[in-house]
């Protein structure tokens, strides 16, 4: 089967249920929410869906076991208990007519067709980061955003509400480290631990629908390391720790400096077969061309143990944070950031050197603050008719994911890309087409 042009995956949004209007909001009145996808991330926000003004009115997951036992860490003390449960969410969206809005918590090759059926129905809908496996996809939710307009949508990037994030984005934009033009991101990651003889098939277990898990994904005998957990690190399923982790690494980088589609993108990897599963260890550096006043950029992203050159402003006994973060790199100074160390906690920055830190005054605030730094108010506020979202997917999280999304395709062709963003294409690479395009199972398209 051919992979699908551009022109089809943007054609395709317009095809299948026209959008029906959203109600009107008094201010108290709670949302209606269907959670799909409750193992794992899905039980964590279930948790943060339960301190908010809405009512979880069905839960969806093709594991019929109870996700409490499959994730006991991220449970919170009982489930909605007047919530509906289902397997297959299509079933549930047709059938289920006091669904409001929908939360996807699902593997990453599955957001995008849960998340563009759910706004052709008219329902409101947030979904957890990477927003989705493609770029081809991302355009064709982007575009679905602007058509569906009664529609609120959002990236579900949590950290994006922090208060310390936006405070170091201030900063940054007030010029207190000067005129930035380089960067460097950094974090952990690996391939599938003992692949490839973890692919050899299984039993399906009893409590799970694999094919509904599959979904729009290529069949394959069911195998260890993919469910529940492990699939990020499978090209089929996931965007690896790049896709995941731009999301929240990338952040402070992306909003501060302006950044968006790169010029060209030129990858180190270690040289492994990334055929199917994600690399040991890589680097890949980002090039952004002058944006308005600001100068052009180069960020540089690591990952496996690589690591930036250390700061010279650093004392003899400090080093970068370990595991994850981020350096700009300013005229007149840089800034250091460790990054989260869990959904619950922001990142944390400082200057070097360290005497910018002293009798340090903040510039002003000039971006809003959300409330309790929870992400899904902003969500529920574009709900009841407030501005859009900031990462609305024909917005913000569409530029971050595509930034993040490239240094996968790079790394797969094993080729510097030169980005041609108005048509989607790497210059001189059409073997990139099928890593930036989308196939999908024949019933599942998007």
């Amino acid at each position: 089967m051919g992979l699908p042009s551009r022109r089809d995956c943007l054609k395709s949004v317009f095809t299948i249920i026209p959008s029906i209007s959203a109600r009107t909001y008094a201010a108290n009145d709670k949302v209606n929410v269907a959670a799909i996808g409750v193992g794992s991330m899905g039980v964590g926000n279930l948790g943060r869906l339960a301190k908010l003004p809405v009512n979880v009115v069905a839960l969806c997951d093709v594991d019929s076991q109870d996700p409490l036992k499959r994730n006991p860490r991220k449970a919170f003390p009982e489930f909605p208990a007047k919530a509906r449960f289902w397997k297959d969410y299509r079933e549930m969206l047709d059938k289920q007519r006091d669904i409001e809005a929908v939360f996807v918590s699902t593997p990453d090759h599955s957001h995008a067709v849960i998340s563009m059926r759910a706004m052709q129905m008219g329902k409101h809908v947030t979904t957890e980061k990477p927003l989705t496996r493609t770029i081809s996809e991302l355009r064709a939710l982007a575009a679905a955003a602007k058509k569906y307009k009664n529609v609120a949508t959002a990236c579900d990037m949590e950290g994006h509400a922090f208060d310390e994030l936006r405070s170091m984005v201030e900063w940054i934009k007030a010029g207190v480290i000067g005129e930035v033009r380089e960067v460097h991101i950094w974090e952990g990651g690996g391939r599938p631990r003992n692949y490839p003889a973890i692919k050899a098939p299984l039993p399906v277990p009893e409590n799970l629908n694999w094919d509904l898990w599959l979904g729009p994904a290529k069949y394959r005998e069911y195998h260890a390391g993919l469910h529940p957990g492990g699939w990020r690190g499978w090209w089929d399923f996931g965007t690896g720790n790049l896709g995941d982790g731009c999301g929240h690494r990338f952040d402070c980088a992306v909003w501060s400096l302006d950044l968006d589609a790169p010029e060209w993108i030129e990858p180190q990897w270690d040289d492994g077969d990334i055929s199917e599963v994600t690399w040991q260890w890589a680097v890949i550096k980002y090039h952004f061309p002058k944006r308005g006043k600001l100068p052009a950029v180069t960020l540089t992203w690591y990952s496996g143990g690589k690591m930036p050159p250390r700061p010279q402003e650093l004392g003899p006994e400090e080093q970068l944070p370990r595991g994850a973060g981020y350096m700009l790199v300013g005229s007149k100074g840089k800034l250091v950031a460790r990054g989260r160390q869990s959904y619950l906690e922001s990142d944390h920055g400082w200057l070097l050197p360290r005497s910018l830190m002293k009798d340090f005054q903040p510039p002003p605030k000039t971006l809003p603050r959300v409330k309790n730094e929870e992400h899904l108010n902003e969500w529920l506020e574009a709900i009841k008719g407030g501005p859009p979202a900031t990462c609305a997917f024909d917005g913000y999280s569409q530029r971050i994911f595509e930034i993040g999304l490239l240094g996968n395709v790079a790394v797969r062709t094993g080729k510097r890309i030169e980005w041609d963003a108005k048509n989607m294409r790497a210059k001189g690479v059409p073997e990139a087409d099928r890593f930036i395009h989308h196939e999908y199972r024949k019933g599942w398209e998007l």
